[in-house]
């Protein structure tokens, strides 16, 4: 009996290499909740790049809180994680994602209170301000 012997070829290195520092880890447990302009909402900024206008935040609703009427530049993107909130269109609950077109416009509200997610690739456009100010006091 006569047996080849092939070697396994070398490991070739892959073409990209992971960047070193290039992902940044956020505890959102260890943000303060901040008071925004808008009674009854807090935010924790997990990621903003100001001059892109660009946001990912938690926001917490209390029962009964309202944001008022607002256009969205860009489009949002919202995941509830706890509660629900509500528009015009529908309601959004625990467990569920809902995403606004450009250019849109609409006012929501959360009898039961809510914890959402929302991706901002512009800051909303209110009639006295645009995105949220998180230097109110409490």
């Amino acid at each position: 009996m006569s047996y080849t012997v092939t070697e396994a070829p070398a490991a070739q290195k892959p073409a990209a290499q992971p960047t070193i520092g290039g992902s940044v880890y956020v505890k959102p447990q260890d943000i303060a909740w901040e008071p925004t302009q808008f009674e009854g909402i807090s935010i924790k900024v997990l990621y903003e790049d100001k001059p892109k206008g660009e946001m990912t935040c938690l926001l917490k609703w209390e029962p009964g809180a309202t944001l008022p009427m607002h256009r969205h530049p860009e489009i949002e993107q919202t995941f509830v994680i706890e509660g629900s909130f509500y528009d015009h269109d529908g309601i959004c609950r625990a467990g569920e994602f809902v995403w606004r077109r450009v250019g849109s416009f609409h006012e929501t509200h959360s009898d039961e209170g809510a914890v959402i997610l929302a991706v901002y690739r512009k800051p909303n456009v209110f009639q006295h301000s645009t995105g949220y100010g998180r230097d109110r006091a409490p």
